[in-house]
């Protein structure tokens, strides 16, 4: 059996108007992982929630610690939490 996860990851720095939400929209989708990216209201942050294999959401994580190319990204915080299945897809929130 594959080893489901969740995580929310907030991303630190640059990382608005800068197309984030779009790269790690794609990735997500590329890596067969479901969930969400949304900017973080007063804040140079963006979140995401995605869920599917431990692995793939581990290079995710890595993608997000980098971002697209006009990003600057500070800092990335995780944390991790059981598999739920609540999305369908990876989609981006306004």
């Amino acid at each position: 059996m594959s080893d489901l996860a969740s995580v929310q990851v907030i991303v630190y720095g640059y990382v608005q108007g800068v197309y984030f939400r779009a790269f790690a929209s794609r990735r997500a989708t590329e890596l067969g992982l479901t969930g969400y990216v949304r900017n973080l209201p007063g804040e140079e942050a963006v979140e995401v929630n995605a869920e599917g294999e431990r692995k793939q959401l581990e290079k995710l994580i890595g993608y997000l610690e980098v971002g697209p190319p006009a990003a600057r990204v500070e800092k990335v915080a995780t944390n991790w939490s059981r598999y739920t299945g609540n999305y369908s897809h990876f989609g981006v929130r306004y």
